[in-house]
């Protein structure tokens, strides 16, 4: 199969106005955090409908969870209860704070953490826990955040995945929680190449994120540089990070955005396309959003059943074979070197994830693919299903 031929597990749906925007910023001279971020901020913030809500674009959503848990207070000593199922960085954040990460199992259908999961893992030490929102389905936030509330335990919603996603009606963001983090990397739903956002309707928070999100310096840069009286003068008032997005991503993210609910309504429609094509086949099928919900359909996750005939790993292969790209989402935490020697973890501890892992492949599922494209792979898992 020649390169020209292969299909992508994912490519960023790029266009005109985006280069256009980027070519902007460039000739403008404010290349590093100035208007166009301010600009993607204001703009998301008003995409989320909530104008109580701050928006702060950072560099990356790892950055931008790290920047929450700080704000909230966690640090040595303190546990922070997070899914196994889940991508490092929704772990690795807690250590940059000197906290433990407490891995906990997921929910056989959504792939997400429980209420029940999330309780039982609580202590004396519990300071915050991250929910993660798996490819694009919300958890049941709800009992999440009520279990939070009685035990004064702060919540921090990890949405790398879930934009535009809703949970009974309310968009992901606008819940009532301390922070959500999005992500704008290359393969998300949007894309800014590299960043995130921080969104809470929490001053003190907000606050607290800005100043860190560039050196604990107590003045936005942006503000200094464009005052048409001297301005030099400013404080460190803690020892703050290099967090924030410059402007040629926020140049990306302002027509990526406007472009995100046509983006949704493809990734649907190719949703329910790969649905009625593998209903008859030893798949199983994503959980799909029900009642007032909406997936955001940033992965496509199916498991391959005993029935197939063929294990995971080869059905990659062959998929390769074809010309299709495949990935896996994700190795749990608890298989990783690092997390499972570090904290004793073993797969017994977390049977439902590790049943989930070992039958788990992600379908490509992009805006930037054809019709044609798509039936190019349901062709081939069909082929690599039969053949089996």
């Amino acid at each position: 199969m020649s390169a020209n031929n292969f299909l992508p597990f994912a490519l960023p749906d790029i266009g005109e106005d985006e280069i256009n925007e980027v070519a902007s910023a460039l000739r403008s001279g404010w290349v590093t955090t100035g208007p166009k971020t301010k600009q993607f901020e204001a703009d998301f913030t008003a995409f989320l409908g909530d104008s109580s809500l701050e928006s702060i674009a950072v560099n990356s959503a790892t950055s931008g969870l790290h920047l929450a848990l700080e704000a909230v207070g966690v640090g040595p000593g303190d546990e922070v209860i997070v899914p196994t199922y889940t991508f490092t960085a929704t772990a690795e954040i807690v250590r940059y704070l000197g906290a433990t990460p407490i891995m906990v199992d997921v929910d056989a259908e959504t792939f997400n953490m429980t209420a029940a999961s999330f309780k039982a893992a609580i202590t004396n030490k519990t300071k915050a826990v991250v929910p993660v929102h798996f490819a694009g389905l919300a958890c049941d936030m709800d009992p999440i955040v009520a279990v939070a509330k009685e035990r004064n335990i702060r919540v921090i919603e990890d949405a790398a995945h879930a934009l535009p996603t809703k949970y009974k009606g309310k968009l992901i963001g606008t819940l009532d929680t301390d922070i959500t983090v999005f992500s704008f990397y290359a393969n998300k739903t949007m894309t800014t190449g590299e960043g995130g956002m921080v969104v809470t309707r929490h001053p003190e928070l907000a606050k607290r994120c800005k100043v860190m999100r560039l050196h604990g310096i107590s003045r936005d840069a942006f503000d200094r540089y464009v005052s048409t009286k001297p301005a030099w003068f400013y404080e460190v008032i803690a020892p703050g990070f290099k967090y924030n997005m410059p402007d040629i991503a926020a140049a990306i993210g302002i027509h990526q955005l406007k472009r995100l609910p046509a983006f949704q309504e493809k990734r649907e429609q190719m949703s329910r396309a790969y649905f009625d094509a593998f209903k008859d086949l030893p798949l199983e099928m994503p959980a799909a959003a029900t009642g007032a919900d909406e997936h955001a359909w940033h992965l496509f996750p199916v498991k391959i059943k005993p029935e197939a005939g063929i294990e995971r790993a080869r059905f990659i292969e062959k998929m390769a074979e074809l010309g299709i790209g495949c990935s896996v989402h994700f190795i749990p935490l608890h298989l990783h070197p690092y997390w499972r020697d570090t904290y004793n973890l073993t797969p017994e501890m977390f049977p439902v994830a590790q049943r989930i892992f070992e039958q788990e492949v992600s379908l490509p599922l992009y805006t930037k693919m054809t019709s044609d494209d798509q039936l190019r792979v349901i062709a081939a898992v069909k082929q690599v299903l039969m053949d089996a």
